[in-house]
């Protein structure tokens, strides 16, 4: 186990991310929000689901979901259809004209981290990756579902090693 003082410097280092945060936010055009990308994200990464499986994998509630989706259909990025396992239901997919959207502002995350990590080494940007992508297994698999890293069940819905692929401007 570390040191209390390492934890007290990766507790600063983690609040000094919101400014790698906001300049992620900065680069997304006006009318697509940053809750408005993570839908076309994990819709891109996971293909068609109902909302609420939506909600679970953007961990948070149901208004805020409806509302970052009502925004994508309204703006053409997503459909909705119903389910045909349950009329009452609907199901959400990404739409060409998404898919389009998302592709540009993958463009401009990958531009924005290659202009600002130019001295960073692909090693350096690697293990940043992996160190990254262990520290949200960390905290998704000791939630009171309890799970060991590595071995992802149920409960460890996030987070893993394939996530680090994810077409994700934000």
């Amino acid at each position: 186990m570390a040191a209390r003082s390492q934890y007290e410097e990766l507790a600063r280092q983690l609040s000094a991310v919101g400014a790698v945060k906001r300049g992620l936010v900065r680069i997304l055009p006006s009318e697509c929000p940053g809750g408005t990308a993570g839908v076309l994200t994990l819709l891109a990464k996971y293909g068609e689901m109902r909302i609420t499986r939506l909600a679970e994998l953007l961990a948070v509630n149901m208004s805020v979901t409806s509302r970052h989706v009502t925004h994508a259909v309204e703006s053409g990025w997503v459909e909705r259809f119903p389910d045909p396992a349950d009329k009452r239901s609907r199901i959400l997919r990404l739409t060409p004209a998404g898919e389009e959207l998302l592709d540009e502002l993958t463009r401009r995350t990958t531009e924005m981290f290659a202009h600002n990590l130019i001295d960073w080494s692909d090693e350096e940007v690697g293990q940043l990756n992996t160190l990254l992508s262990r520290l949200r297994d960390s905290f998704s698999c000791r939630g009171s579902g309890g799970c060991t890293p590595g071995k992802h069940s149920g409960d460890c819905r996030a987070g893993h090693a394939d996530d680090l692929h994810t077409r994700t401007p934000v």
